[in-house]
């Protein structure tokens, strides 16, 4: 007799504003891991960000189109809610840090608490990528650097894109 693996969902929720190779190599490591894979973006009233919703799943799209198990979707609400919704028993999450471990282990355990059949499964990012978060990224090109190999380039090209059309990444320089 061949035993045949559970077919398992994971979730993997963020902000994605914009999306870092950093999440990729999350997603591309995931997709190895699960049956299906489900990266979803929280709606988040409580945050300003610099793409809409549309915005994000349509970058999204295009950057995982390589993984065929691998979907994009939204959510707003409880992500251990919505997990249940979309049949998944796997939240994938990220740590680049110590100070990620003790966010993530507050939001773990509390999430077992609402939900105990839904685990919290912890990848550590690559060591090449434990230094990018999408909000340094904005940051850097906001004041005019260089952040090629941080994100794929068509996220960059609409980065470049949104901080010409508000006018930022020119410095002054005084004399």
């Amino acid at each position: 007799m061949v035993l045949k693996p559970a077919t398992v969902i994971a979730i993997y929720p963020g902000s994605f504003d914009p999306i870092t190779n950093g999440h990729l190599d999350l997603i591309e490591r995931g997709s190895k891991l699960f049956h299906r894979l489900i990266v979803s973006i929280l709606r988040n009233d409580k945050k300003e960000p610099l793409f809409s919703v549309e915005e994000r799943l349509e970058m999204l799209r295009e950057v995982v189109a390589v993984y065929p198990n691998v979907e994009v979707d939204h959510f707003a609400g409880l992500l251990v809610d919505y997990a249940a919704e979309r049949g998944a028993t796997v939240l994938l999450r990220g740590i680049r840090a110590i100070s990620d471990y003790e966010k993530e282990l507050q939001m773990a355990l509390m999430n077992r608490r609402l939900r105990p059949e839904i685990e919290t499964v912890c990848m550590m990012s690559g060591e090449a990528y434990s230094f990018i978060s999408s909000r340094l990224v904005k940051e850097v090109i906001g004041l005019g650097g260089n952040i090629s190999g941080l994100v794929p380039p068509s996220v960059e090209v609409r980065l470049r894109k949104r901080f010409n059309a508000a006018g930022a990444g020119s410095r002054v320089h005084s004399k």
